[in-house]
């Protein structure tokens, strides 16, 4: 009788693991990060893999007619922990002298999400106003260069799902080259010193299409101060945080999408997954 339970309960411990190894192998994405890089590996993508500078820079306002070192607040990123199946990463930033910053980086069916916990723990607020979690590097992913990737990228204005290339754009700023969207509440002179677009954004995605069309890369964050299509063939969508005084937690999410072409679905996860308008308010 022993014999027979102990063989029923390894039938049920083998059918449990085969339920579990399906369900990893509908989730391919792996993450990896070395020197701020993080890698995230599908062989279904064009190229194999997405690079994306994790994290890049924490900003003061101000920022559009000023040098960029004096913008960015200097941090430091220490990976803190792994996930054996390259499912998950856990992250701790130090920015200033006295901003911890704790983030998850989680791979999904649907892409990449990423959680920030802030926090200033000293006795001085800090004027950190937005940041740059992820410059996302297209360029294997469009199988396009810096001049014409444009072409396969995408905001949403007014008109619509709308072509970087087809929006209003302007060459004039401190830096030249990229190009950078703005929602209705962000005062231009607090922007990222890269030309600004004259079209506003209607929401808070900016993405592209893959080299073969079958799909599409985006990404939001439930705070936006600007999307940003840079000068490394990269995409950004750059979170506000609206300073820190002491004491004071935030929170703030972003989600790469990596989905198969279906704009439709992709409006719909952005909907059920930032459902606020734009807005800067907490």
């Amino acid at each position: 009788m022993k014999s027979i339970v102990l063989v029923r309960l390894w039938i049920v411990f083998v059918a449990l693991s085969s339920v579990v190894g399906t369900a990893r192998a509908a989730d391919p994405f792996r993450l990896g990060w070395t020197n701020n890089l993080l890698k995230i590996t599908d062989p279904r993508l064009p190229g194999g893999s997405i690079d994306v500078f994790y994290l890049e820079a924490f900003c003061r306002p101000g920022g559009h007619e000023r040098n960029w070192g004096q913008t960015r607040v200097p941090h430091r990123t220490e990976l803190v922990s792994a996930a054996p199946n390259g499912g998950s990463l856990f992250f701790h930033t130090t920015v200033g002298t006295n901003i911890d910053v704790f983030h998850d980086v989680t791979a999904t069916r649907d892409g990449v999400e990423m959680s920030f916990r802030l926090e200033n723990h000293g006795k001085e607020s800090w004027d950190v106003q937005w940041f740059q979690p992820a410059c996302i590097r297209v360029d294997r992913f469009t199988g396009c260069g810096q001049s014409n990737y444009i072409d396969r990228s995408f905001v949403f204005t007014d008109a619509g799902r709308t072509a970087l290339g087809a929006v209003r754009r302007t060459t004039n700023a401190l830096y030249l080259g990229g190009q950078v969207y703005l929602p209705p509440w962000v005062r231009p002179e607090d922007a990222n010193p890269r030309p600004l677009a004259l079209d506003r954004i209607a929401n808070g995605l900016i993405g592209c299409e893959s080299a073969d069309s079958k799909w599409l890369l985006a990404v939001a964050s439930d705070r936006t101060f600007e999307l940003f299509e840079g000068v490394y063939v990269c995409l950004h969508s750059d979170p506000w945080i609206g300073g820190l005084r002491p004491g004071k937690k935030k929170s703030v999410r972003q989600v790469i999408y990596i989905i198969p072409n279906d704009p439709r679905r992709l409006l719909q996860l952005y909907k059920r997954d930032f459902p606020r308008p734009l807005s800067g308010k907490w």
